[in-house]
């Protein structure tokens, strides 16, 4: 019997009984628009984390002090004086995988402008730290090295501050704001760059020279952090290594020995996040997936009936010269029909699901092509593999046996 006919005989089956077919059909359905919904709402995910942390500075490395024993007992991180400006000037000069190199201190207090005032925090940095940062300055411009050099009273402030200490309108650049009761000049004010990955407000910031505030404000000689940028995300990692050698050396710290300094690059962060957020898509995917078994099991269920229905047809069939493959091929083509059917609807539906939770939920999706291929593969093995034992039990049947069957 040609595929044609074949095909003919399996879609008029599938027309005669629409409401069953439809029924059928809604398992498969359902679960190929939750897979691909899931799969968006994972791979959105996945984009919005990377360009949050794009935005924090994608090739940064910081270098933090490390926690040590003394007397048995482990110091806080925070305490500790490990990192000085001699291990900024070692790296600055034998690193060969660092663009941009900052010193970094930091503080937190009140900021005051006339009769109003803002809790903020203060970091203490070189120039360059706009470059690791993927920051830039909106208006005004960045303290120059000369003013580093100085410990120059100058700021540049965050959208946030400015938004709190000055009126609308008024252009806070030449102002004097007051920070713990120490005049400061406004010198530049920096573009908006809203919440980071982990909710916090990056424009709720001053920036100033580190001598700056190191000697006026912290009244200390060491530093809290050092901040770099890797040449490129790829060489990201080889940095962090060449940096631990570095101030291995500089420290003296034997082979057997811990580090009294921690490396943390953003390599790192992207890496546990898309793990993270990975494993929760696998999830969701695999929640979704028991849709196409449901409706898997459901086109067996309804292929049963569909040969309980059609026995004496079969004998016929098979009484005027059809042979066991073509019943066969029938009702596995009938089979795949209604699966394959199902998940063009279920892709019409999944891709409005993902429209939907993108602007209604506000929840960020991205639908991949790759999601869609797979659906319909699914669809194709989910009709070949629950089809193919109904289909193999009509070809079975003996001809005199189903002519009889009433």
């Amino acid at each position: 019997m040609k595929l044609f006919n074949l095909l003919k005989i399996a879609w008029k089956a599938i027309i005669l009984n629409k409401v069953r077919t439809f029924l059928t059909m809604l398992g498969i359905v359902i679960g190929v628009a939750s897979v691909i919904a899931m799969l968006a709402i994972g791979e959105g995910s996945s984009q919005s984390i990377k360009s949050q942390i794009a935005k924090m500075g994608s090739n940064m490395i910081t270098i933090r002090p490390g926690s040590e024993m003394r007397g048995g007992v482990r110091m806080d991180p925070g305490q500790m004086q490990t990192l000085t400006l001699k291990d900024f000037q070692n790296l600055k000069d034998n690193s060969t995988l660092l663009t941009y190199l900052t010193p970094m201190v930091e503080g937190s207090g009140q900021s005051i402008n006339g009769t109003n005032n803002w809790p903020t925090s203060i970091y203490g940095v070189l120039p360059d730290y706009l470059a690791v940062k993927s920051w830039e300055v909106k208006t005004g411009s960045i303290f120059t090295e000369a003013e580093v050099k100085a410990a120059a009273k100058v700021v540049v402030l965050g959208q946030t501050v400015v938004d709190n200490l000055f009126s609308e309108g008024i252009d806070p650049i030449g102002k004097v704001i007051r920070f713990n009761n120490i005049p400061m000049k406004v010198i530049g004010v920096l573009t908006q760059k809203g919440e980071n990955t982990f909710g916090q407000d990056q424009d709720n910031v001053i920036i100033a020279p580190y001598t700056t505030v190191q000697k006026r404000i912290l009244a200390i000689d060491y530093l809290h952090s050092i901040s770099a940028s890797a040449l490129s995300e790829e060489q990201a990692q080889d940095a962090v290594e060449e940096i631990t050698s570095i101030l291995r050396s500089s420290h003296q710290i034997g082979p057997n020995d811990d580090d009294d300094f921690n490396v943390f690059s953003m390599e790192e962060l992207v890496s546990m996040f898309s793990s993270t957020n990975d494993i929760l898509t696998i999830l969701l995917v695999a929640i979704a997936g028991i849709s196409l078994l449901v409706g898997g099991i459901g086109i067996m269920n309804i292929m049963y009936v569909s040969v309980k229905e059609r026995t004496r047809e079969i004998g016929l069939r098979m009484a005027v010269g059809g042979q066991g493959r073509d019943i066969l091929t029938q009702f596995l083509i009938e089979a795949v029909m209604i699966s394959i059917s199902g998940g063009l609807l279920g892709v019409l539906l999944g891709l409005a699901a993902s429209f939907f939770i993108e602007n209604i939920l506000s929840w960020p999706t991205v639908i991949t092509s790759y999601s869609v291929v797979i659906s319909f593969v699914v669809c194709a093995v989910t009709g070949i593999f629950f089809g193919w034992y109904p289909a193999k039990k009509a070809a079975a049947l003996d001809p005199i046996t189903a002519l009889r069957y009433e």
